[in-house]
């Protein structure tokens, strides 16, 4: 979805997820701690882990080894 931040100070290795099928806290929590990995058009890997959920709707916060690049968000990432 986006990168976790305020209005002044945004974290690019911080991503919020929005997960489908899952609309509430209690299902988001079962993916905490599960390792995420983006991979780019050229095949490259970004490797993350879920660290805890983001908000009441069910969405999910990972942190990732490096910060993604702003062609990530909106796109798909794998869940393991």
């Amino acid at each position: 979805m986006s990168y976790r931040g305020s209005h002044k100070t945004q974290y690019p290795n911080h991503i919020i997820i929005k997960v489908e099928g899952v609309n509430d806290k209690a299902k988001a929590l079962e993916y905490v701690g599960k390792k995420v990995t983006w991979t780019s058009p050229a095949k490259k890997e970004i490797k993350g882990e879920i660290k805890k959920i983001h908000g009441n709707s069910g969405a999910i916060r990972a942190i990732f080894e490096r910060g993604l690049p702003g062609q990530a968000l909106g796109g798909k990432v794998e869940i393991s």
